[in-house]
């Protein structure tokens, strides 16, 4: 679940922290924080996932107080029970898997119970609920599809449930949010498809397990070369050094070591990355003037024989 893209991320901004720290951080620190990092990323992903069934029990709840009262109107004893018996919501209940990363993590909203009936309110006043009641359409299909226009129109949307997850833990952000979301919502189809490994492991495999401590590693070794290699690369420019930001510096020395040193990355994927990653994460003009320093060292490193893949 946590792919590439987003290794390449929250290694970036690791190692903008450790470089804003050094001496006082050590290496084996940094890579300890970076794992932490990772770990709380995918906690976040449960998070979500956990959303739809505390809204669902709330739900519940209200309706159940709402038949038990005084006086109750018809609608009241005989509500529609159509949200509350969602399938998908009754799967993520079940499933074992959630429950015990929820149990081991703490994973839950309950904490926060103005925050719960505030979605929870917007949920329902939502065309998407407003729609999904009133069709009659009654299966898996459309249980999960419900709340995966919920999840992407008003849950990730939210200002309050922005804040509230960034002021949950350091390490989450909202551009965690809207990536993760995408994960939660794919998470949603698979399970109505019946996928039986529909909730996503943490990493795809052992490599991509491997990979965020290793381009760690190989930025901070390789920097100073990489560096020298930037300045000389500045120098034919005629840019000065001392005008180009440290998250600039940083974005580029990172895609070098990834270039130098994981053989099976084209090297055109790693300069897209990195691109980007410049483009969001730095200024408003760092994304061309990254693009032309990285195609330049590639070239040079190609010149020199240091590069040979393609």
């Amino acid at each position: 679940m946590i792919n590439r893209v987003l290794i390449r991320t929250k290694v970036v901004q690791n190692l903008y922290s450790y470089m804003l720290t050094r001496p006082d951080r050590t290496l084996a620190n940094a890579l300890k924080d970076l794992n932490t990092c990772l770990e709380k990323t995918y906690e976040l992903y449960h998070y979500l996932m956990r959303l739809p069934v505390e809204l669902t029990h709330i739900q519940e709840m209200r309706l159940d107080e709402a038949r038990n009262k005084y006086l109750p109107t018809e609608e009241e004893l005989n509500p529609n029970m159509k949200f509350v018996h969602n399938r998908l919501v009754a799967a993520l209940s079940s499933n074992e898997e959630l429950e015990q990363f929820a149990q081991d993590h703490t994973v839950t909203w309950n904490d926060d119970p103005i925050l719960e009936r505030m979605m929870l309110d917007k949920v329902l006043k939502s065309d998407i609920y407003n729609d999904y009641m009133a069709s009659d359409e009654d299966n898996m299909t459309a249980d999960s599809l419900l709340w995966q226009q919920l999840m992407k129109q008003v849950i990730l949307t939210d200002e309050n449930m922005a804040d509230a997850v960034e002021q949950r833990s350091l390490f989450w952000t909202e551009d965690d949010m809207d990536l993760l979301g995408q994960f939660v919502c794919k998470t949603f189809r698979r399970i109505a498809e019946g996928a039986d490994d529909a909730i996503m492991p943490m990493f795809k495999d052992e490599e991509d397990s491997d990979f965020g401590k290793e381009l760690f590693s190989a930025s901070v070794t390789m920097m100073p070369e990489n560096n020298a290699l930037i300045d000389s690369l500045l120098l034919e420019s005629r840019w000065d050094k001392d005008r180009i930001v440290l998250m600039d510096r940083i974005i580029m020395c990172t895609a070098l070591a990834e270039l130098l040193t994981f053989d099976k990355i084209p090297a055109a994927v790693t300069l897209n990355e990195y691109i980007e990653l410049a483009k969001n994460f730095s200024t408003a003009a760092s994304g061309k003037f990254v693009n032309g320093i990285l195609n330049n060292a590639v070239k040079q490193l190609r010149d020199e024989g240091k590069l040979l893949k393609r």
